[in-house]
C-alpha cells in the first residue's frame, strides 16, 4: 500500500471517529436539556454535522463512483429533511403548549398566530 493510500485511509478514520463523537455529543444532549426546543437543536445540528463527518470519512475509505455518488444522496437527503423534521417538531409543540413561553426571547410566532384568530 502506498503512502498516500496510508494518509487517506487514516483521514478516513479520524473523521468517522469524529462524527461519531460529535454525534454522540448530540445523544447527550438531547438527553439532558431540559425543554422540547433545546432538544430539537441537539437533535439536527450536531447529528447533521456527525453524520456529514462519517459520510466524508467512509468516502476517503471507500474511494469508488457508485459509493460515492449514494453517500452523497444520503448526505443531501439528511440535510433536507434533518431540520424540517425538527422545524415541525417544535412548532407542534408550540401549538400544543409544551413551551414556556418565559424563556423565549422572541415570539414571532404568537404574533402570526393571534393574527389568524
Amino acid at each position: 500500500m502506498s503512502a498516500w493510500l496510508q494518509i487517506v485511509d487514516t483521514a478516513g478514520a479520524v473523521l468517522i471517529l469524529f462524527g461519531a463523537a460529535i454525534c454522540l455529543l448530540g445523544v447527550i444532549g438531547m438527553l439532558k436539556l431540559p425543554d422540547v426546543l433545546s432538544r430539537s437543536h441537539a437533535a439536527t445540528k450536531p447529528q447533521s454535522l456527525g453524520l456529514l463527518l462519517v459520510l466524508a470519512g467512509v468516502a476517503l475509505r471507500l474511494r469508488s463512483g457508485m459509493d460515492l455518488a449514494t453517500l452523497a444522496l444520503i448526505g443531501f437527503f439528511q440535510l433536507m429533511t434533518g431540520p424540517v423534521a425538527a422545524h415541525l417538531v417544535a412548532r407542534s409543540a408550540y401549538r400544543t403548549g409544551q413551551i414556556d413561553h418565559g424563556e423565549l426571547l422572541f415570539d414571532e410566532l404568537d404574533e402570526q398566530l393571534t393574527e389568524e384568530s
